[in-house]
């Protein structure tokens, strides 16, 4: 009877380590909130992508510089959007240059010069469950992309991949602009 016992501890011990779900630890690999993808394509041939050279991209409402796009060449964007909002706005700055208000020796009135243009993107928002340990993430549909017609636009064009676009993953593009 107590061989019986214990193996019954044990078998119950055995499922139900095995059948539990790690929740400590969210994998790497696990699809969080996605972010959005442009392409830059050429407005004279729009199969072919175009560099933006020297871009530079700031968040509008919290004034903050996208890091990956500071003083850089690239023929995509890949941004993050708003999970506690519908609406979120980037100033996108091409051929930019650092001007220093005629005083090099003071950086505190430094600001970036180029054409830039803004982009509003809205949308609405889904939040899913992923695991205990991953928590939540966003997933944004009936996304749309509007290029702010300032008179000097280097923006000519955009156009959504998809109708009713949606972003739900960071695997393929969202929207073409083209310059």
């Amino acid at each position: 009877m107590k061989k019986a016992g214990l193996i019954l501890i044990l078998t119950t011990l055995i499922i139900s380590y095995y059948s539990c779900e790690r929740d400590d630890i969210c994998p790497d690999a696990t699809a969080t909130t996605p972010r959005l993808i442009i392409d830059f394509l050429d407005a004279e041939d729009s199969d072919t992508k175009k560099n933006v050279f020297d871009i530079v991209v700031i968040g509008v409402d919290n004034e903050q510089f996208i890091s990956e796009y500071y003083f850089t060449d690239t023929d995509d964007l890949i941004l993050p959007l708003k999970t506690t909002d519908s609406t979120t706005e980037y100033i996108i700055i091409q051929e930019a240059t650092v001007n220093n208000n005629g005083t090099p020796d003071d950086s505190s009135d430094d600001f970036i010069d180029g054409n830039q243009d803004r982009i509003v993107i809205n949308y609405s928002r889904e939040t899913i469950f992923v695991s205990r340990a991953c928590g939540f993430k966003t997933i944004f549909k009936n996304v749309t992309l509007t290029i702010v017609d300032d008179g000097d636009n280097w923006m000519l064009s955009r156009e959504p991949l998809t109708d009713n676009q949606s972003v739900e993953d960071e695997t393929t593009t969202h929207f073409n602009i083209s310059h």
